[in-house]
């Protein structure tokens, strides 16, 4: 049970497209508070444990015009001011199209940037399903989900106040400017075999049964839309202990796959736990096989089947030296990520994109970085057979 301290105000709307469950779950909240709470048309005031409350039923807007829909945002805002600061949107998964989705993902443009974080997909229906839009929905609003076949008010209530705490009570209101949609990015997953790199990939697109690399010798190409944007995962097989021709066949056709734009990041992939031999002699073949350069576009993902931000996975960090230097040849930058909940998700695209906007550094890694990479390390070879000979005559002339 939450023990921390009670949020100071609720102010909730709710989005949907059928008036009948958007009432439902009005009713629900409202529940042992009849006496308590005033209905006005769309609004339903009143108090929960002492605090106020504030429900605004906003109408149906999966039909209108996008004129429509801002006006209708607005007066939600008006309606609970000064501004909702929790979105419940009530989804029924049988139905739920991708166009209802990227309707959906409008109107939540329209209460600002943050909107997502503010949000809990409400399930009407008791199947949950398996439906990529409904998955899609659920990965931006967090994994934050409450099913009203549940039945569980005291459980929905502190959801909705821990939605406020995590925010810090803070509040939504309108955008002149829906968000723009984010540039697409290009990823590659690369870590020793059962690193977890297709759960991985799962976590961060939001999808489950994906084709795993370890079935197959080759890259694996998975796309989706990850937080409003277009994200393509390459999935590296294993390098370490490969044959050096095939290690540089398939180092090429990962960069190749990412044409024309390049790679923006390369995710390592590691379960929270020592480094093993074979961690090391991947992470040495990658460097090998893509130069050193590759540590300017690096990002570490620590897997964990538990609460990232637990003092032993913390700890596991700070004391570990080979994690240490891990950590400094990539610039320091790594996500612990909860493969199951995918919460820091947001977090590692954060961090990607300020890899992509640091000025010290190139923003992606292209086939031109590849071809240089391997020029330079024909050079270096090149110069050092150079002084191999010159001892050689020198040892002779002695």
């Amino acid at each position: 049970m939450d023990t921390a301290a009670p949020v100071s105000e609720l102010r909730i709307v709710l989005v949907g497209k059928s008036d009948d469950r958007k009432k439902k779950l009005c009713d629900f909240i409202q529940k042992n508070q009849s006496s308590r709470l005033q209905k006005q048309r769309e609004v339903i005031s009143g108090e929960w444990r002492g605090r106020p409350l504030t429900v605004v039923k906003a109408p149906d807007m999966f039909s209108l015009s996008e004129e429509a829909v801002i006006e209708e945002v607005k007066k939600c805002e008006t309606l609970c001011s000064p501004g909702p600061n929790v979105l419940l949107l009530l989804v029924k998964p049988s139905d739920f199209t991708e166009e209802n989705r990227r309707t959906l993902k409008f109107i939540l443009s329209l209460f600002g940037p943050d909107a997502f974080k503010h949000s809990m997909v409400v399930m009407t229906e008791k199947k949950r399903g398996t439906q990529h839009t409904v998955n899609q929905l659920l990965q931006d609003c967090g994994g934050r989900l409450y099913n009203m076949s549940e039945d569980k008010h005291q459980l929905l209530m502190q959801k909705i106040e821990n939605i406020v705490r995590e925010n810090k009570e803070t509040f939504l209101t309108f955008s002149e400017e829906p968000e723009h949609m984010k540039p697409a990015l290009n990823l590659v997953l690369c870590g020793r075999r059962g690193a977890g790199k297709t759960s991985a990939a799962e976590a961060i697109l939001g999808q489950t049964e994906l084709h795993s690399v370890s079935s197959s010798s080759e890259c694996v190409k998975h796309q989706g839309e990850v937080r409003g944007r277009q994200v393509s995962l390459l999935e590296l097989p294993a390098l370490y202990g490969k044959p050096q021709e095939e290690v540089m066949k398939e180092s090429f056709r990962c960069i190749s796959l990412c044409d024309p734009e390049g790679v923006h990041a390369f995710i390592l992939v590691l379960p929270v736990g020592p480094l093993t031999d074979e961690d090391k002699g991947e992470l040495e073949t990658i460097q090998n096989s893509f130069s050193s350069r590759v540590n300017d576009f690096t990002m570490i993902l620590f897997t964990v089947e538990s609460d990232p931000a637990a003092p032993a996975v913390v700890d596991f960090k700070g004391k570990s030296r080979d994690i240490q230097e891990l950590l400094q040849s990539c610039g320091g930058r790594s996500v612990v990520v909860n493969i199951k909940n995918k919460q820091q998700i947001s977090e590692m695209l954060e961090a990607v994109d300020k890899m992509r906007h640091n000025k010290d550094s190139r923003c992606c890694y292209t086939t031109e970085t590849f071809a240089h990479a391997q020029i330079e390390k024909i050079i270096k070879q090149e110069q050092s057979l150079q002084s191999l000979n010159s001892d050689l005559i020198n040892l002779k002339t002695k």
